[in-house]
């Protein structure tokens, strides 16, 4: 089926963040109390918005994170990706090929506005997208797995859910995608293959996605 409107996920399928991200995720919540291990941070947080880490947190150890751990983890974040930050190998020539094929496509990500902005222009994406399709949770309230930012781009593009394809590289993303009603597509560079079983097909460099999307 050729698609109306594909959804790109950010963290980790247009910029290589996820391993900067839960590097400093995990040894900012073992500072604060709460030891966890990078491999911990992927199997738990993944494709997360922040506010999951609160509720799991909670729901694990009956403590709230203390004031200011937002604020903190995002500046620690924001500092990295200005230092180490590159865009995931082939994701570029990905978008351009959807160009050059006429097909429309946008950003969903649980990340903040800001967040999502840092990283774009310190990868050189950002003028791919500009801002009227850049969507995240903080548009909705909710964040994956719920289908509610799926659903909210889509909409705001004009698009029917059964006619967008989604491209995610977490657990958390493919069951919002597949809530939605949406296909999607799972990138299984850092996550196994058994963990995004519910994908309509996976790949493991972006150089195969143009096929998938536009066969």
């Amino acid at each position: 089926m050729r698609y109306d409107l594909v959804i790109f996920d950010n963290d980790g399928v247009l910029v290589d963040s996820e391993p900067i991200s839960n590097r400093i995720l995990a040894g900012h919540l073992t500072e604060v109390g709460h030891p966890t291990t990078y491999e911990d941070s992927v199997r738990d947080y993944m494709g997360a918005a922040v506010h999951r880490v609160h509720d799991v947190v909670w729901e694990r150890s009956g403590r709230r994170l203390p004031d200011g751990f937002d604020e903190e983890l995002h500046a620690r974040v924001f500092a990295a990706f200005e230092r180490e930050l590159e865009p995931v190998a082939g994701a570029a020539g990905v978008l351009d090929r959807l160009v050059a094929e006429g097909v429309p496509y946008c950003l969903a990500s649980s990340g903040s506005h800001e967040r999502i902005r840092v990283a774009l222009r310190r990868t050189g994406l950002y003028e791919r997208f500009g801002e009227e399709r850049i969507f995240s949770s903080q548009d909705v309230g909710r964040g994956k797995p719920a289908p509610d930012l799926f659903l909210h781009a889509a909409a705001v593009m004009g698009v029917a859910p059964e006619r967008c394809a989604v491209v995610e590289d977490s657990p958390l993303g493919v069951r919002a995608a597949v809530a939605a009603g949406m296909d999607v597509y799972a990138f299984t560079a850092m996550t196994p293959a058994e963990k995004v079983a519910g994908a309509t097909a996976l790949f493991g460099a972006m150089e195969g996605l143009p096929d998938l999307l536009l066969g």
